[in-house]
């Protein structure tokens, strides 16, 4: 039987070492013309039916709680693209901060797919009328509703407004939402905490009860969440605790419903451009928005409201309750 001869194993181990620093010296010189400007960095990711806008946006910093109409450029949200097919023909949905940004992009998809839609708001008038607008310009009816979600008998009003207006609650997308960036911790103070936790978790826990009563067998509850409640975000402390704590309420409430043939789940969106931040970050940081992402731009939210037609839809998701579905233009936050 043959035998290798010392110099042989060698040999063999010095061609290994030599490929290894060949494969070695290919990387640093790649790295070396990167950081020499040798390669001009890619742009952003455009992967949909049409062009979406990208980075670098203007410096703006809208005043809270963010009018949609007051952000340059505006949001995409009409989906042209997207044909409508009776996915959620004959049913009414209740949609929390539906006047703008995701909510608004959600209404008109679920309008497009048959269902009347109730639009629960702060006080952003002017956008909710225009949502409203685009709503019945899809054929279906539209109901707007001013108030505060943190408020228990606020949410039974709208769901009484709701059934009053549509004669049924199929669909409900907790969605209103607070978040303020802050540095540190110590800059959190126990009233921004409190804004924080109760708009975004006694907002989604008060209008799920509110619903609940009124929902049958096929209805189903779509939470928003975040990324930052699945990696967590320095500067957004406290809201992706709340968001964090809407996974897992998003888990625990389709256990609990499971039996009734209520669907529950959430949607776990990356950036995306809407009032939301303008209207909580520096002027300067809302220029970069979303460039971090693996599709280097935010999303827009046309691009995020399929997902709540797809987890609505009893044709679609009939099989699928307690998912927490990932939007983020890429794998990593």
């Amino acid at each position: 039987m043959a035998t290798n001869k010392p110099g042989d194993a060698d040999s063999k181990i010095k061609e290994v070492v030599a490929l290894q620093r060949k494969i070695q010296r290919e990387i640093d010189e790649a790295n070396a013309k990167k950081q020499t400007g040798g390669k001009k960095s890619e742009g952003a990711v455009q992967a949909g039916s049409r062009k979406q806008p990208e980075p670098p946006f203007s410096e703006q910093h809208l005043q809270k709680p963010g009018i949609e109409s007051e952000l340059n450029p505006r949001p995409q949200f009409m989906a042209p693209d997207y044909k409508g097919s009776d996915k959620l023909h004959g049913m009414a949905a209740l949609v929390t901060g539906g006047d703008s940004g995701i909510g608004r992009a959600v209404a008109v998809l679920y309008a497009r797919e048959g269902a009347d839609v109730a639009i629960a708001y702060l006080n952003e008038h002017g956008d909710a009328e225009e949502t409203k607008r685009c709503v019945e310009k899809e054929g279906r009816r539209c109901l707007l509703i001013s108030g505060d979600v943190r408020d228990a008998e606020f949410c039974k009003d709208a769901v009484r407004q709701t059934l009053d207006a549509f004669g049924k609650l199929d669909i409900l997308v907790n969605n209103a939402a607070f978040q303020e960036h802050a540095a540190t911790l110590e800059e959190i103070t126990e009233e921004h905490f409190d804004m924080t936790i109760r708009t975004n978790l006694y907002g989604y826990f008060h209008m799920a009860k509110a619903a609940l009563p009124h929902m049958q067998s096929g209805s189903s509850i779509i939470n928003t969440g975040s990324e930052t409640g699945i990696f967590g975000s320095k500067m957004l402390l406290d809201y992706s605790a709340t968001k964090g704590a809407i996974h897992a309420f998003t888990k625990s409430l389709a256990t609990n419903l499971v039996s009734r043939g209520i669907r529950v789940n959430a949607v776990a969106p990356g950036p995306v451009w809407t009032p939301l931040n303008p209207a909580d970050q520096p002027a300067e940081k809302v220029k970069e928005f979303g460039g971090s992402t693996d599709m280097k731009r935010p999303a827009q939210p046309e691009e995020v409201s399929p997902a709540y037609v797809f987890l609505a839809s009893p044709a679609c998701a009939g099989y699928i309750t307690g998912i927490v579905l990932p939007v983020m233009g890429g794998v990593t936050p």
